[in-house]
């Protein structure tokens, strides 16, 4: 069986500021909202919605979104603000349920009329929003890699697309004599059309897909697939599971007597700050596929790291879907700047 070497994915580097600008700018030539949002400018500051799980099975992923987005407003509000007015952050709790983050949207767009919203991750919840943003022509900015195939005049989409991260994911694997695969997901949108993408791409090089089991999101019990990826005999498991659900994974992996060295793991959905809670000794020697990690190189990224550690704390890592929300604010500061408005 060819083997893995236990090491991450080189990074693929996020693209300028300025360029996500552009590559957001493009999704709003689609049709027009309705309407577009009112925004509360009575009083001396401007609000924004902050829209993440603090509770549930994403709570481990999506309060490190929400410190990072924190962090950009407290540095944008001590230059001074944005056109003279300090943000006013209104958080909300998705819950880790699409229905809540729909509902808690329309009170943000609706009731507090805030001038943006930053938050959502999974693709189950970005879905539930977006006709709530189209109906009334709000903004949102979502900071996690997603599996493309949607556009929106209302959503600026600062992460990945599978192209920028399954597929680089993927090259590498066949590239270390992967020639059989696991697939394993969590039971929504991304991980099935991300899974959808893999298998054209293992026909097209002949990578065999030894397996396909899928788990309800939040779920804990991962034995049987865990008994069915070692009973496979698969080079490596491609995983797509989000939140919580992944440190039942990895315990029932590490459970069954499997090794990173003898069918390695890569994942798309567990960054930096994931592996406190599934713990750094289960993880060893295990794959990540991200377009940012906290070791990038670059003066803007020593800031952002300097900056998020001396506000929360040494021991608290930097990932790419916090990189991102923190971007997602000064873009929507910029914008704002720029028009010389608030208005959507």
């Amino acid at each position: 069986m060819p083997r893995t070497r236990g090491r991450r994915l080189p990074a693929i580097l996020l693209a300028m500021l300025t360029a996500i600008a552009l590559a957001a700018c493009g999704a709003r030539t689609g049709e027009e909202s309705a309407r577009s949002a009112e925004v509360d400018t009575s009083g001396d500051t401007i609000k924004v919605g902050l829209l993440n799980s603090l509770s549930g099975t994403m709570a481990i992923s999506e309060v490190t979104v929400r410190d990072a987005l924190m962090l950009a407003i407290e540095e944008i509000n001590a230059a001074g603000g944005v056109l003279g007015r300090q943000i006013e952050p209104i958080s909300q709790d998705g819950a880790s349920d699409p229905a809540t983050f729909a509902e808690r949207s329309q009170r943000l767009i609706q009731e507090d009329q805030v001038a943006a919203v930053f938050g959502c991750w999974t693709s189950a919840s970005r879905k539930a929003v977006l006709p709530v943003f189209e109906q009334n022509g709000s903004l949102l900015f979502y900071p996690v890699q997603y599996e493309g195939l949607e556009q929106s005049p209302n959503i600026f989409y600062t992460g990945a697309t599978t192209n920028q991260q399954i597929i680089p994911a993927l090259d590498y694997l066949r590239e270390e004599g992967v020639e059989s695969l696991y697939l394993v997901g969590s039971d929504y949108v991304f991980p099935r059309t991300a899974n959808r993408i893999i298998r054209a791409y293992a026909e097209e090089y002949g990578i065999e897909i030894a397996g396909e089991d899928y788990a309800p999101l939040g779920s804990t019990e991962f034995a049987t697939i865990a008994n069915k990826v070692e009973d496979s005999g698969a080079d490596a498991v491609f995983n797509t599971l989000n939140g919580d659900s992944n440190v039942s994974f990895f315990r029932e992996y590490q459970a069954v007597g499997l090794t990173a060295e003898e069918m390695p793991v890569l994942s798309v959905s567990i960054a930096e700050e994931e592996v406190a809670g599934i713990g750094a000794e289960t993880l060893e020697g295990q794959l990540t596929a991200w377009n940012y990690y906290q070791t990038t190189e670059g003066e803007a990224n020593e800031r952002f790291v300097e900056a998020f550690q001396e506000r929360y704390g040494s021991d608290r890592p930097t990932s790419d879907p916090m990189e991102a929300a923190y971007t997602s604010v000064y873009l929507w500061a910029a914008m704002v700047e720029e028009a010389g408005s608030f208005q959507p």
